[in-house]
Formats: structure tokens, C-alpha cells, sequence
């Protein structure tokens, strides 16, 4: 499985106008449903935030995984951004976020939602990729070194 296949640019947002936690996972939830037909955006929103009372998605070294699983959406669908200034995001190592993937999906995709969380999470571990996406200027720079990154 590609990030970039779940990825679309009109989902990704450069840089995230969002300044708080919560605001930064509606803006993403929205980001990532914009288009949708009949999608509630405050269930899905419900579901990730019941998943960041669990644990915080802030997985250290400024990037966020926020995920849910819900009956709203029929496939995995992601949404990642940039935020101009690093924002408190309860992070496991106490640090803020710049870097945001969102990814929700119906709980029938559980197999496929580990699977693209695995991916996000070996890709981020390139200082090269993180850096590089902390810099992008749009949403097409954004997915291209995605792109460039899954091709190596």
C-alpha cells in the first residue's frame, strides 16, 4: 500500500491554519472529507478523538498520526498537513507538532489501517522526508516527496 494512492493533493493543506489539538484534527477531518456526500464530520471527528484519549498521536520528533475508525466512511481516506508553527499536541516525548497525517476508515479496513500507519510512521523515520515536508510551500510538493520517498 502507497501513501500516495490514499493521498490526494487537494488534501493536504500548507500550510494547516489550525493553532490548538483539537482544531488541527477538525480542520484535518474536514480537509479530509471535503467532497463527501452525507459523511458526518462530527462523528468522525468523535472517533479520533476518542483514539487521542487513549493515547496521544503525537508520536515524537514533531509528527502527529491522529486515526480513527468509523461507520461514516466506507474506505481509508488520509489528509496530512504542515502547520506554520509548531502546535502542543500532548506528543509522547512533550514536544509540538509541525507534521500531521490523518487517517480514518470504516472498521472493516482494520487490516489496511495498521498497514498504512506502519507505512507513515517507517517513511517518517527519514530525516531527509521529514525535513523536506517541513518546507513545502503546497499540496503538490507535499505528495511529490511522498512519491519520491515510496520510490526509493
Amino acid at each position: 500500500m502507497l501513501l500516495s494512492e490514499l493521498l490526494a493533493a487537494d488534501r493536504v493543506r500548507v500550510p494547516l491554519r489550525s493553532q490548538t489539538k483539537d482544531d488541527l484534527l477538525r480542520e484535518l477531518v474536514e480537509l479530509a472529507t471535503a467532497g463527501r456526500e452525507g459523511v458526518a464530520v462530527d462523528a468522525i471527528l468523535d472517533s479520533v478523538r476518542q483514539r487521542e484519549q487513549v493515547l496521544s498521536t503525537g508520536i515524537g520528533g514533531g509528527i502527529a498520526i491522529p486515526h480513527g475508525k468509523t461507520s461514516q466512511i466506507d474506505q481509508l481516506v488520509m489528509a496530512a498537513g504542515v502547520c506554520e508553527r509548531p502546535v502542543e499536541f500532548d506528543a509522547l516525548d512533550g514536544q509540538p507538532v509541525e507534521l500531521l497525517f490523518l487517517l480514518v476508515g470504516p472498521e472493516s479496513a482494520a487490516g489496511a489501517h495498521v498497514k498504512a500507519l506502519s507505512r507513515i510512521s517507517r517513511l517518517l523515520r527519514r530525516d531527509a522526508l521529514r525535513e523536506g515536508l517541513r518546507t513545502v510551500r503546497s499540496g503538490d510538493e507535499f505528495l511529490q516527496l511522498i512519491r519520491e520517498s515510496e520510490a526509493n
